[in-house]
């Protein structure tokens, strides 16, 4: 997702790779929360989509995060998604058009965007390049080209992330 929580121009990039119906991606929305608020500006959290297969809506679910980006709404709707995957789990793509309209995205366009699918070449641009870099469960972070696999523990996860931050901004 080319939607980043922070200006364009950023001294360190996180990259976040999520699949938005994993339930682990909800937890590590915790771990991001706190790097925003602790580095504000100065750390560009990227969402970034490896929907994994045991997930059969993370694929459209990602396609419809990129929708909310172009909406303005990128990061609001993947944090409200995330907080559903029990229920994208159990009623499918429906789910992804209720959290666009509780947003007040335009349903209409949403709806269309998820049918002549003009977002997949992102999302399988995002999965390749994942793979490429052996990105193999979720969530998992890129920081200064080191990736920390969070698809296995979370623990300690966040501290590594601060460590590698806090060396690359001098602090």
């Amino acid at each position: 997702m080319s939607d980043s929580t922070t200006a364009p121009v950023s001294p360190v990039v996180l990259e976040a790779w999520f699949d938005l119906q994993c339930p682990d991606c909800f937890r590590a929305l915790d771990d991001v929360r706190a790097l925003r608020e602790k580095y504000g500006d100065r750390l560009d959290v990227q969402l970034r989509h490896f929907p994994l297969a045991k997930h059969k809506h993370a694929y459209a679910a990602a396609q419809a995060a990129e929708e909310a980006v172009e909406q303005g709404k990128g990061w609001p709707y993947a944090e409200a998604l995330l907080a559903r995957t029990a229920e994208l789990g159990e009623q499918g793509e429906p789910v992804l058009m209720e959290v666009a309209t509780e947003l007040g995205l335009d349903a209409e366009e949403f709806d269309t965007a998820l049918i002549d699918g003009r977002h997949l070449l992102t999302v399988d641009a995002d999965e390749a390049e994942g793979k490429a870099i052996k990105v193999t469960g979720t969530p998992t972070y890129v920081i200064d080209g080191e990736r920390l696999d969070g698809g296995q523990s979370q623990d300690g996860l966040r501290e590594r992330v601060e460590a590698i931050a806090d060396r690359l901004l001098g602090a």
